[in-house]
């Protein structure tokens, strides 16, 4: 995110879990672990740069949804899920391997 600048960053602990909260300009939010591997980027509005992206997921998305752009991102201890402009959230494998429409 070469373009934004550092609004705030914060440590956060929460149930003995430590992470790091990054505030960019853009309404961007990067969410990093323990390790300062970066586990959650969250651009609300505006599309993720493809380079944040793995490939995966990114082939995914202009197959089946050519008309939209992800939004969010994240990683979980057993899954990616990514968060469509339209509001549609797609889980897959680590591997990036499709999972599912997640419902919520």
């Amino acid at each position: 995110f070469p373009n934004n600048s550092i609004l705030k960053a914060e440590k956060e602990i929460e149930n003995n879990i430590v992470t790091f909260e990054v505030e960019l300009s853009g309404d961007i939010d990067l969410e990093f672990n323990s390790n300062c591997k970066i586990i959650d980027i969250d651009a609300e509005k505006s599309a993720l740069p493809n380079s944040v992206i793995p490939q995966d997921l990114l082939n995914y998305v202009s197959l089946n949804y050519p008309n939209n752009f992800i939004t969010d991102w994240e990683l979980e201890l057993n899954h990616q899920e990514i968060e469509l402009n339209n509001g549609i959230n797609l889980e897959f494998q680590k591997d990036g391997i499709f999972i599912r429409v997640d419902p919520d």
